[in-house]
């Protein structure tokens, strides 16, 4: 199936903002493959009996953007806030996961975490920590911060982030490694000589 016209989508969420009730319903069928298919990304780097499912964090993010109050600018922005739900989404199952077990470790973990660079990974990442690394990276850098999330969580291909943040994919490249080490640095610092 080939993905929907970006134009289509943009003119829908404005008819949708504007009020039109059936470009909300002519909107839907575009979109929400769309998420399904960027949440499945997601879901196949995490542990196979996760039991959130990519279908449940798609209809939760889906029914909270239906119900939120934003200027949608374009089809990139929408897919950008879709991200950040889907995040908000995740993390809360993960927080909740791990109060269930009373302070345990969550078990909501990644084992690479997709991030090329092997022998920084050696063990699980956690969820929450990928979170944590994500705020404390947008201390430093907002668009390193953004452009990871919507990589990560949003599915956001190279040629997509190009778009959406306006820069070369070249340029993407270069900060999706440069913010994927850092946040390596920060999950996994590296370990001291007396600690080896």
């Amino acid at each position: 199936m080939a993905p929907p016209d970006p134009q289509a989508v943009t003119r829908l969420l404005s008819a949708w903002q504007a009020g039109d009730s059936r470009a909300l319903e002519r909107l839907t069928p575009l979109i929400y493959e769309e998420l399904r298919n960027r949440a499945r990304r997601y879901m196949r780097r995490e542990r196979p009996n996760h039991t959130l499912q990519a279908t449940a964090v798609v209809h939760e993010a889906f029914v909270k953007l239906v119900e939120m109050d934003v200027p949608w600018q374009d089809r990139a922005h929408f897919f950008a806030v879709a991200a950040r739900q889907m995040r908000r989404i995740l993390v809360d199952h993960a927080k909740m996961r791990c109060r269930d077990k009373r302070g345990g470790a969550t078990t909501d973990s990644l084992d690479e975490f997709e991030f090329d660079i092997a022998p920084a990974t050696a063990g699980n990442i956690d969820i929450l920590e990928i979170d944590e690394a994500l705020i404390r990276l947008s201390e430093q850098s907002e668009r390193l911060a953004k452009m990871m999330e919507l990589h990560y969580f949003g599915g956001l291909t190279y040629q997509e982030l190009s778009e959406t943040l306006k820069v070369s994919e070249a340029t993407v490249d270069r900060e999706i490694r440069l913010a994927k080490a850092w946040m390596l640095r920060e999950m996994r610092p590296p370990r001291r000589e007396s600690e080896a």
